[in-house]
């Protein structure tokens, strides 16, 4: 039987068929990274302390969090930092792996810091044990594969002046 749906008129009909397909709709993790560089064009990662290696700083969006909204929010916490986002680098679909659905991941452009930022950045919660700036030749043995190319994907976007769509890692045609 087919359901039918109500007279968007009837704002109280319309808006309980509205939530009853939102609640059947697929649901989306969203990550968000930053790339930001020092006054040498050194790249910032962190060192986080709940999963092995290194990591661009940023996180996890919460419920309802914009992907540039969860970056500032992780910066601030993790590291007592705000920046003014630029562009948008990366756009990456992450397939399921483990046991982890799907996700989003973002690469917002951060710029660059300025020599007191850099000289006065720590780590400001428990969630990461230190933070360093490496060149982009040293970033990649320090990331993971994902990551790694994410991360790649990001610098060759700020090279070319325009965001990048990876699927899993991997820039689509």
């Amino acid at each position: 039987m087919r359901h039918t749906a109500p007279n968007p008129a009837d704002a109280e009909a319309w808006n309980a068929y509205l939530a009853e397909g939102n609640a059947k709709q697929a649901r989306k993790r969203v990550a968000a990274d930053v790339l930001l560089r020092d006054p040498a064009g050194r790249v910032l990662l962190v060192n986080p302390t709940y999963k092995p290696g290194w990591d661009m700083p940023g996180g996890m969006a919460e419920a309802n969090e914009p992907p540039e909204d969860a970056v500032g929010r992780e910066l601030t916490e993790e590291l007592g930092l705000a920046v003014v986002l630029r562009d948008l680098l990366v756009v990456d679909w992450v397939a399921p792996h483990g046991p982890w659905d799907d996700q989003i991941a973002f690469i917002f452009d951060g710029g660059t810091l300025t020599q007191d930022q850099v000289d006065g950045l720590r780590p400001t919660d428990e969630e990461l044990s230190e933070v360093a700036f490496f060149t982009i030749e040293e970033v990649g043995g320090r990331l993971g594969g994902r990551i790694r190319r994410r991360f790649e994907a990001a610098v060759q976007a700020l090279d070319m002046g325009r965001p990048l769509y990876l699927r899993d890692g991997t820039p689509t045609a």
